[in-house]
């Protein structure tokens, strides 16, 4: 049985889904904070490079609703 009430239609993320999205941001920062302690300033700037088609795609996707 659930304990918080049921709210269709509800625009608010869980709970769960907070924390879950917190962890990976943190996990994520971790691993790129390893990458930096193992490679120096490649390891700083590749994954960020890496990083530009993601972000533009997710520009795309948020700009098209």
């Amino acid at each position: 049985m659930s304990s918080a009430p049921d709210h269709h239609g509800s625009n608010q993320p869980s709970n769960k889904t907070a924390a879950w999205l917190l962890v990976a941001v943190v996990l994520f920062l971790a691993l790129w904070a390893t990458s930096v302690a193992l490679f120096g300033v490649p390891g700083l700037y590749l994954p960020a490079l890496a990083l530009v088609p993601v972000v533009w795609a997710v520009l795309i996707l948020v700009s098209r609703g």
